[in-house]
């Protein structure tokens, strides 16, 4: 029976209520150049991607020229880091969890399709870092979400088995990445189910799995 030794978050929608952030500050910037995507969009298709996927798919389906990736993306980090500091702030439930998980002698990690600067930031703000021994942006990977990369070399940093790690995610690309890694997975609606109470119970859940 392989027992599960360590937990990966992702952070947006599943340690961070931040996903109507990344919509209103990517609209922000894109309404420079009378564009936008709707919420609908967001949801369903843009969610969870980098800012520079996102921007790729628009120049595709939309023409959005790609002469201005490079400046649409820095507006729409700025505008970001505008919201954490207006927003983001710690949470008892997540920090009772990830302070139980570390009591408990389990690893974490988070693993983010967003860049290191505002992972440090929500991070920072929410007051997580100290309950964390890894985190990976889309920075540290080739291949972002849906990819299983950023899981596997968490997976792999930490020195472990697929088996014996639990991944939270929210989003469709993010629960295909954790998927395809191997992991186990625990599935999320809300920040709010994240908490130790359902972790404790999919850890249990998986590991009674292992041992029939």
């Amino acid at each position: 029976m392989a027992k599960i030794k360590a937990v990966l978050f992702d952070m947006d929608g599943v340690l961070i209520d931040a996903k109507s952030w990344h919509y209103e500050s990517l609209n922000r910037a894109l309404s420079l150049f009378g564009m936008s995507i709707s919420l609908y969009e967001h949801l369903n298709t843009y969610d969870g991607l980098p800012t520079r996927k996102k921007l790729e798919m628009l120049s595709k389906e939309r023409n959005l020229p790609r002469s201005l990736h490079e400046f649409i993306n820095k507006l729409k980090q700025k505008y970001t880091i505008e919201l954490i500091y207006q927003h983001c702030k710690p949470h008892f439930r997540h920090q009772y969890a990830l302070s139980r998980l570390k009591q408990e002698g389990y690893q974490t990690a988070l693993c983010s399709n967003s860049i290191r600067e505002t992972i440090n930031v929500m991070m920072d703000r929410s007051d997580l870092n100290r309950f964390l021994d890894l985190i990976f942006s889309n920075e540290d990977i080739k291949m972002p979400k849906p990819s299983p990369e950023i899981y596997q070399k968490a997976i792999a940093a930490l020195g472990r088995k697929p088996e014996e790690c639990l991944i939270i995610e929210d989003n469709h690309h993010g629960l295909e990445a954790a998927r395809l890694s191997g992991g186990h997975v625990m599935q999320v609606d809300t920040v709010d189910e994240v908490n130790w109470d359902n972790i404790q119970k999919n850890i249990r859940h998986y590991e009674n799995l292992g041992a029939k």
